[in-house]
């Protein structure tokens, strides 16, 4: 789902217009952009929370060139999902799982249909 079929959502769902429903999407997200960076976590139960967590700098390596890099110190979010949004997810195991690389499935389709051509 992207930020502009979200306020769709949410404006569909209330008597909301689009306008006031974009205006309270931004609102939230600007909420929790300022939490973050306050280095405040954000829970809300059910869902999830966005804590801060912190990384030591490091040398990494350019892959193109194979030459270290310097790495620096930073701070990321980081979301862990709560128990009931888990089980939520988790209990839809019925639907076919989409994404990734499928390309073993793709190929084994493809034998089916070729054998079913040869027939």
């Amino acid at each position: 789902m992207t930020k502009s079929e979200l306020i769709d959502a949410i404006a569909g769902r209330g008597e909301l217009t689009k306008a006031r429903a974009e205006m309270l999407v931004n609102c939230v997200f600007d909420a929790m952009t300022e939490a973050l960076q306050r280095n405040e976590g954000i829970e809300i139960r059910g869902f999830g929370s966005f804590t801060v967590r912190p990384y030591k700098p490091y040398s990494g390596r350019n892959p193109r060139t194979g030459q270290p890099v310097p790495v620096p110190a930073k701070r990321l979010p980081f979301f862990k999902v709560g128990k009931e949004l888990k089980e939520l997810v988790n209990s839809s195991r019925q639907f076919a799982i989409t994404g990734g690389d499928d390309s073993d499935d793709d190929s084994d389709d493809d034998i089916i249909e070729d054998d079913d051509e040869d027939e």
